[in-house]
């Protein structure tokens, strides 16, 4: 390791060639490191490739392009400014208390969401001071979002196969980049915990069934997502030609050559689409998740064919996992679309996704009996998309390594209450950024500090030793096969057992898995 400094700045030696960063309050921030070559030109839709490294300091004051993207409203929402975006995007950032080559501390590596179309590790959603303060080596990471990351053209032409999941791909070799250089920084290669909200929770639970991905990570953490994620080989097919023809871009060599603004504006007029018609994509899909132009694909090369499957066999064996859901997670979508009108549109909506809709129903409205169509529709879609997967994941890993499953309620006063305890509320909790003003618009003026203190410290402990709580909470326990244990996070936090049994039960018979909905719904 370089242990020379330029200036006031830590430097450190990686494998590419040396890095300067900077120190704030004690702290060491490298930003933009390149993790991978740049995936450009003819790089587009393939595999990341090593960099080939630099002469001299190479300054890591500044953080990194991030991946080509649309403009959002979750910027506003998460007190995000647009940032600066380009093919080489290919960067990942760390925060250590001490890059003094000790291979110590445990390291968490971060994986944003946004739909596997926006967001990025920079965001100040993500600052990795807290961690850093309490020892943690955090690193957060860049992945090729939407086309360039996620679409599947090895149907089209057979050397493209498995283009629909380089962004996984980028994912791993920023792990790989972990594993060989966070001993630099202060960070133990083999005490590494992954985790990730929405499509970064996807993310790490697609990793766990990933041949590719076995032995880089030592823990895991997703928060609100599951490995229900990878769409079907005939579900990109479809996505694919829909893309080509909305692009005009009949060939892989005009995809290849064409400017990165014509596919991202293809890829908003896909999306406009599916978001103006939500009941035609359920039906013709059979799974909500096919809002997203852009997943994961299973192909049953990098990504297994069923992955809950995978899982359940051993994919990931030994490795502890923390799973978990909010509580409202629908709040946050249902402000972008049309709720349910009344009971006959409600049941009309519930059988897209349920093979019973009465049933389903009969026990939602069980256990909410003071909810209305709108509050029961967010609550099925809450479970169908979020809470189901979850449990099931938990149900596969289970017999492989403890499992540890919490449930998020604090609600949100943002937008006059109606966020609640919505999709990505939890972040700034885990991050404990809970204090920033940017944030006020999604968490209100004055968050529980408690919760944030209890949440951070829990991820940390679990990075730590495998074993979350501390911080307040009461003793977390893993689940069981008879007993799934929830911690239930809010500003009194307490474990209870099983809570919402009754409406998890109602879903035994139904279908989840994409490919099994696609048939069922063909």
């Amino acid at each position: 390791m370089e242990t020379a400094a330029q200036g006031s700045a830590p430097v450190v030696a990686t494998t590419a060639g040396r890095v300067a960063g900077t120190w704030n309050d004690g702290i060491a921030r490298f930003a933009g490191i390149p993790f991978a070559g740049p995936p450009v030109g003819l790089g587009r839709f393939r595999p990341p490739q090593p960099h080939e490294g630099w002469e001299g300091v190479r300054p890591a004051e500044h953080f990194g392009a991030v991946s080509p993207q649309n403009p959002s409203v979750m910027d506003l929402l998460f007190g995000s400014e647009p940032e600066t975006w380009a093919e080489d995007c290919l960067h990942l950032n760390v925060w250590t208390p001490a890059p003094d080559g000790s291979g110590a501390r445990p390291v968490m590596v971060w994986i944003h969401g946004g739909g596997f179309e926006m967001g990025s590790g920079s965001s100040p959603l993500y600052d990795g001071v807290g961690f850093a303060n309490r020892g943690v080596v955090l690193v957060s990471l860049n992945y090729r979002l939407g086309s360039v990351g996620f679409l599947e053209l090895g149907h089209v032409d057979p050397s493209y196969a498995g283009s629909g999941n380089v962004g996984l791909l980028d994912q791993i070799a920023a792990l790989e980049w972990v594993r060989d250089n966070i001993a630099a920084f202060g960070g133990d290669p083999s005490n590494v915990t992954v985790f990730g909200e929405s499509a970064g929770a996807m993310s790490v639970s697609l990793l766990l069934s990933m041949p590719k991905a076995s032995g880089l990570f030592h823990r895991a953490i997703a928060q609100s997502g599951a490995a229900t994620a990878g769409k079907s080989l005939d579900q990109a097919r479809f996505d694919t030609e829909e893309f080509m023809t909305t692009a005009q871009l009949p060939t892989i060599d005009a995809l290849v050559s064409a400017p990165i603004e014509m596919l991202l504006s293809a890829h908003a007029t896909i999306g406009a689409a599916r978001m103006a018609d939500p009941e035609g994509v359920i039906r013709r899909a059979g799974n909500p998740l096919a809002f997203l132009p852009f997943r994961p694909t299973a192909d049953g090369v990098d990504v297994p064919l069923d992955p809950m499957a995978a899982i359940s066999a051993g994919s990931a064996a030994g490795v502890p996992l923390i799973v978990g859901t909010n509580a409202e997670e629908w709040n946050l979508f249902a402000l972008m679309t049309t709720p349910a009108q009344d009971d006959a549109d409600l049941a009309q909506r519930v059988g897209l996704v349920a093979p019973d809709p009465d049933a389903v129903l009969a026990a939602y409205r069980a256990e909410h009996p003071d909810f209305g169509p709108k509050q029961l529709e967010s609550a099925v879609l809450t479970d169908v998309v979020f809470r189901v997967p979850a449990a099931r994941m938990s149900d596969a890993q289970r017999p492989h390594a403890p499992v540890f499953e919490y449930l998020f309620s604090w609600g949100s006063p943002a937008w006059g209450g109606q966020i609640g305890a919505s999709h990505a509320v939890e972040i700034p909790f885990v991050f404990d950024v809970t204090k920033d003003p940017r944030l006020a618009v999604f968490v209100g003026d004055a968050p529980p500090a408690e919760l944030a203190s209890a949440m951070h410290g829990a991820w940390i402990a679990f990075a730590t030793d495998g074993q979350p709580g501390g911080g307040g909470l009461p003793e977390w326990p893993a689940i069981t096969e008879n007993d799934r244990a929830t911690m239930v996070l809010d500003t009194e936090s307490t474990l209870q057992l099983n809570p919402g049994a009754a409406t998890l039960a109602a879903w035994d018979e139904a279908v989840t898995p994409e490919g099994e909905l696609a048939a069922r719904s063909a």
